[in-house]
Parts: structure tokens; C-alpha cells; sequence
């Protein structure tokens, strides 16, 4: 199983998917634009058990609430 974190900040967030024996298989600064974070996911999209975001920003949580759609609804 893989896991993904995102540390969500006002401009970007950083990404990571680690995997069940908490290895970092990835981890990667990118803007906050729903595209480029499903383009970075896209290789785990299948094994991900969960996404996590950590957030003390409340001024994108559009950002977010697109990603949880897509990754249920797309599946």
C-alpha cells in the first residue's frame, strides 16, 4: 500500500507518497494547482490508500476538495 501527505502552504504544498514500511517514495514542492499534483500522483493513483493534508492555510481549499473528488470519482 502507498500513502500520500501533503503539507498544503498558501502558494504550494509539498507531496509525498511513502510507502507501509514508511519509506519516501517521492516527495516534491509544487505549486498549488490541482493538475500538476494528479500529473505527480498519477504512478500511484491505483496502490494510494489515502491522502492526508496538513493545513493551517484556509485560503485554497478548493485546491483540495478537488483533488479528493477526482481521485473517488476517477477511480
Amino acid at each position: 500500500m502507498k500513502y500520500c501527505g501533503i503539507d498544503l502552504h498558501s502558494n504550494n504544498s509539498v507531496v509525498s507518497v511513502i510507502d507501509d514500511a514508511d519509506r519516501v517514495l517521492a516527495e516534491r514542492r509544487l505549486p498549488n494547482d490541482l493538475t500538476n499534483i494528479l500529473v505527480f500522483l498519477s504512478p500511484w493513483r491505483d496502490e494510494l490508500s489515502g491522502v492526508v493534508v496538513e493545513s493551517t492555510f484556509y485560503g485554497r481549499p478548493g485546491i483540495m476538495h478537488g483533488l479528493a473528488v477526482t481521485l473517488r470519482c476517477d477511480a
